[in-house]
């Protein structure tokens, strides 16, 4: 087994007023050759956007972007002419594939939005942009792994153009369980959105992250009442 740790204050950090960012890997101004990817998880950004604000109309292509609203309302329009709203509870996604335009706003006059910005480098390139959007039914699987993104369309959760798993822990303080992957070519990187566990002898706490590969299998304690996501991606990176 190979691990890596990021500590949630090793993170880099953009502060536009509107928009406070954290960086797990680089992004825009943040640059570290040391934190470029883990396998095809390209971007996770643990972003905050003020009242009445938002990212104005940009493009994207050749990318599945995931969106998982934490706080708040987040509006979304694009030029595939979807105009939604999602909320905590619920996962966004967009396959870019041969181009895409879209603005995220945050409509509420005096609540923050907090979500978290994924992006995951696919295994098809230049494929028909799509849209979707659902409910994770946030809390359904208390002490037990609840999967909300997988390569299959007719799997739980929304599906992507990669052969990786999303899955959500909400675990009660004292709870463990172990994590098959799915694949022994895949690595897991977990995200620590409340509370604090452990994987072997590593402590996370609140926006710590924490990579393993090179195994079949992990098991993840809840060391307080906790919320964890799990992003099981593969290692290797797609040949353009």
């Amino acid at each position: 087994m190979k691990t890596v740790y990021h500590k949630s204050d090793s993170r880099g950090f953009a502060d536009h007023g509107w928009l406070k960012s954290h960086h797990t890997f680089s992004f825009a101004n943040y640059q570290n050759p040391e934190r470029m990817h883990f396998g095809v998880l390209r971007v996770l950004n643990d972003d905050q956007v003020a009242s009445g604000m938002g990212f104005g109309t940009h493009p994207h292509r050749d990318m599945e972007i995931i969106s998982i609203p934490l706080e708040g309302d987040l509006e979304h329009r694009d030029s595939m002419g979807t105009a939604s709203v999602i909320r905590k509870g619920e996962i966004q996604v967009m396959s870019a594939g041969t181009g895409v335009k879209h603005s995220e706003y945050n409509k509420n006059k005096e609540e923050l939005v907090k979500f978290l910005q994924i992006w995951i480098i696919p295994n098809k390139m230049n494929v028909e942009p799509r849209y979707d959007q659902i409910s994770i039914k946030e809390g359904e699987k208390l002490n037990d792994f609840q999967q909300i993104l997988s390569p299959d369309p007719d799997d739980e959760g929304v599906w992507i153009h990669q052969n990786a798993w999303f899955i959500l822990a909400k675990f009660e303080k004292g709870i463990s369980k172990e994590y098959q992957l799915h694949d022994p070519k895949n690595g897991v990187y977990l995200f620590v959105l409340k509370g604090s566990a452990k994987v072997g002898d590593q402590n996370l706490e609140t926006r710590d992250g924490f990579g393993v590969w090179e195994t079949e299998a992990l098991t993840l304690e809840a060391t307080e009442d906790s919320e964890i996501l799990l992003m099981e991606v593969p290692m290797d990176l797609p040949k353009m």
